[in-house]
């Protein structure tokens, strides 16, 4: 599999595209005006307690104010491989109004971004990503990536992180560290324990709120967190950002300075790589399989729901067999499609039915096996009694979709918009309370050609029906300048229409 990285360079903003087999996989989209704040480390100062909620609002500066639970208010340990239950009754015995006091100061990092009306959700437990590590400032442990299956492996490079790990701090070791060895965590740690420590010495001087560190842009999180030796390719279209990169990829993975490279055409980079068009596919609610059937995705405030149907393809055995193949192939585009849309929170996906067990568990390990690639956290819970299954992804910003559309002004947010029918309706109780509000003995209406055919009518039947309706003159002017659901009605000189 070849996978490339595409960045594009604007003048408001930075785009991100990884691309696997020349297909969009995943896209990253940052703009001058609305900085991210994920990773971002504030001073901020608790608003208000809420021992119902057993949660806190603290004020960090922005907008609204983000929230703290009680979770992420006590004191960090490793929970890799505990139980939901055992972590809720944990947290039962703590109360937040012992914790935190309206007015009191704390440091906090942002770990979910401000989504709909929510503001942004916080943590008291303080991660510094580096290339190889992260330096767990506020605990005392080691833990290693799940991704890391090899159980020689982990046992190495737990002792590597016991070796380096600096006293009454914890670390975990991230994927990318498979088969390194101790000297090659040098910089890494270095680094994040002096970061650690300007951090810290902002941490008391200084108003409050206020931010005392800040994650750097969409381009070096990428080059950080996703630029490894899978990757064959790193291009990039403007020539200033490409210096940085390169000097970012020598302090992190010098040999990989290779596979960096300045695009120079003088042509669209996302066009060269035929990007927009796989992001306009990526915006649709209906996506092909390439048997013939088709997903649709429907995203809710409350969860996501993904409808499996077989569309085109007949099969060519039997219907058991038609079924099987197309679940397959869309469990595998489904997953394909949540790291592309970035959608996160509670997903249900309704696969075809299939009689048999045996082809549903085949489902389930097809769906499983796929999320491996995805590097965000998700959860198949199980398949329900009605054979819909139920998933969960962490949610850390608003979806792709969220960034790159806004709600329809006209539908309100239904995402359909009135009949012809309807419109037209609706326009001729506006000519109705018109001519009550005026002596005008002829008007002209201007409206949508969808609108204007049905007030007109089969050879303008309707539209004489109209006019004897009010006993006035009516023109009716078709305009593709005129929105659907719009109108504009004005009086004329009836002597100067035709007759």
């Amino acid at each position: 599999m070849v996978s490339e990285i595409i960045v594009d360079v604007g003048l408001n903003e930075k785009r991100v595209a990884l691309l696997e087999d020349k297909e969009l996989v995943e896209i990253f989209i940052e703009r001058s005006d609305s900085e991210r704040l994920v990773g971002n480390i504030y001073r901020g100062k608790v608003s208000s307690v809420l021992p119902g909620m057993q949660a806190a609002f603290i004020d960090i500066g922005y907008e609204k104010n983000a929230f703290l639970y009680v979770r992420d208010a006590v004191p960090q340990k490793e929970d890799f491989n505990e139980d939901e239950d055992d972590v809720y009754n944990e947290m039962k015995s703590y109360n937040i109004d012992e914790i935190l006091r309206p007015g009191q100061e704390i440091t906090v990092q942002v770990t979910k971004e401000p989504i709909s009306t929510k503001g942004p959700r916080v943590t008291t437990h303080i991660t510094l990503p580096g290339r190889q590590l992260v330096l767990l400032p506020n605990a005392d442990y080691i833990g290693i990536s799940r991704r890391i299956e090899d159980e020689d492996e982990r046992f190495k490079l737990k002792k590597i992180a016991e070796k380096i790990k600096p006293e009454n701090m914890g670390l975990i070791v991230r994927t990318v560290s498979e088969g390194k060895r101790e000297e090659d965590f040098k910089n890494d740690i270095n680094f994040l324990v002096k970061l650690w420590k300007k951090i810290k010495q902002k941490d008391h001087s200084g108003p409050v709120p206020r931010c005392i560190h800040k994650d750097v842009n969409v381009v070096y999180r990428t080059i950080r967190d996703i630029f490894t030796w899978n990757i064959d390719k790193f291009v990039i279209n403007d020539r200033q950002e490409y210096n940085k990169v390169l000097e970012w990829v020598e302090m992190v993975s010098p040999a990989l300075k290779l596979r960096v490279e300045y695009f120079s055409k003088n042509i669209d980079l996302f066009e060269h790589y035929q990007v927009d068009a796989m992001i306009s596919k990526a915006l649709a609610k209906k996506i092909w399989l390439k048997c013939g059937g088709y997903l649709i995705i429907e995203k809710t405030e409350a969860l996501t729901v993904i409808d499996v149907n077989t569309g085109k393809y007949v099969g060519v055995n039997n219907l058991e067999d038609t079924v099987l193949r197309t679940n397959k192939e869309a469990a595998k585009e489904i997953t394909k499609q949540l790291r592309l849309r970035d959608i996160g929170g509670i997903i249900i996906i309704d696969f075809i039915d299939m009689n048999e067990s045996e082809h549903r568990a085949q489902i389930m390990n097809v769906l499983e096996d796929a999320l491996k690639k995805d590097r965000t956290k998700t959860t198949v819970v199980d398949m329900t009694r009605l054979g819909l299954i139920e998933m969960t992804r962490k949610n850390v910003r608003e979806g792709f979709a969220s960034v790159v559309l806004q709600q329809c002004p006209y539908c309100d947010g239904k995402g359909k918009i009135l009949s012809s029918e309807s419109v037209a309706r609706n326009i001729e109780k506006e000519i109705k309370k018109y001519f009550t509000q005026t002596i005008a003995c002829a008007i002209e209406v201007e409206v949508h050609p969808s609108v204007a055919k049905v007030l007109l009518g089969k050879n303008d039947d309707n539209l004489s029906r109209i006019e004897r309706t009010f006993n006035k003159r009516i023109i009716i002017k078709a305009s593709d300048d005129v929105k659907h659901g719009e109108m504009s009605i004005k009086e004329v000189d009836p002597d100067n229409l035709l007759t």
